[in-house]
């Protein structure tokens, strides 16, 4: 009599194929990245005094160093919107897309101990992190939109509300992908070549200056507004001052462009991603 074959709960195997994601896998462990948000959620908080105050910290002092620099000195223009919604709304979108990047970015470093001692879908992780980071730009974004009541309520009101307001889960997916796509990209670079991770603050501050956030596209000669139009983060980040500013002109070509971008990038940074993941600690 044949002995019967063993049945596994968990069999593990090689990744083949340059694009090897199993999207079932990520879902089961969807506990653990929730176990993970939690985690990076609270260690912001550890040995600090004043806790989730430093998430409206941040961007006041921001806007305040922004309208004093950009508006009051430099004179750059906010499309006749009050100063401090025009800031604001520009910084808790590149704060988000920013920090969502420079994270992921150090995905397999600054996790390889980890990595190299128990089994789980290597992806939770930089998903993990732009999902927890959508909380905290939750706050700022609370933040926000009181600022936004208060100007909006004032006499001779100059902020215009459209309902293009319903396209914000839409901004905010096409961030979260972007910020993920290119962190993902990055941190399979540094597994082999750790000076990629030095330029990363550099490139982020300097694709900030390439997108509208501390001034209007309007002000933008047209000779150079296909530039910026080639940045896949001046789309979303119009389309969000137009929606709660009136600012500007929502360009849902631009918007489209975005999206389109972001998913390709994203399935870009997933082949990459998994073909690195195959041998990363023999490199880490």
């Amino acid at each position: 009599m044949e002995p019967k074959a063993t049945e596994w709960d968990l069999e593990i195997q090689h990744k083949s194929k340059f694009f090897d994601v199993n999207f079932k896998e990520l879902w089961r462990y969807r506990d653990l990245m929730m176990l993970l948000v939690k985690r990076d959620y609270k260690a912001s908080f550890k040995q600090t005094i004043l806790g989730p105050v430093w998430f409206f910290i941040q961007p006041i002092l921001t806007t305040f160093f922004y309208i004093v620099v950009f508006n009051n000195i430099a004179r750059l223009g906010t499309d006749g919107k009050p100063a401090t919604t025009f800031y604001l709304s520009g910084i808790i979108l590149w704060n988000y897309f920013s920090t969502c990047l420079t994270t992921t970015s150090n995905t397999f470093v600054s996790n390889s101990n980890i990595f190299g001692k128990v089994y789980f879908p290597r992806l939770i992780m930089p998903i993990a992190v732009v999902v927890s980071n959508l909380a905290k730009f939750g706050i700022q974004f609370s933040f926000f939109l009181l600022i936004l009541m208060y100007f909006l309520f004032q006499p001779e009101s100059q902020i215009e509300i459209s309902w293009y307001i319903l396209l914000t889960p839409l901004f905010l997916l096409i961030i979260g992908l972007l910020g993920l796509s290119f962190g993902l990209i990055i941190s399979s670079l540094t597994t082999k070549y750790r000076d990629v991770n030095h330029l990363v603050g550099f490139g982020v501050q300097l694709l900030m200056y390439a997108t509208p956030v501390v001034y209007p596209l309007s002000i933008v000669d047209e000779k150079y507004r296909t530039f910026l139009y080639m940045n896949p983060m001046t789309g979303i980040v119009e389309g969000f001052r137009y929606a709660f500013l009136g600012s500007g002109e929502l360009h849902l070509d631009l918007i489209a462009y975005s999206f389109g971008f972001a998913i390709v990038l994203f399935l870009f940074s997933i082949a990459i991603f998994s073909k690195v993941e195959k041998g990363f600690m023999d490199t880490v």
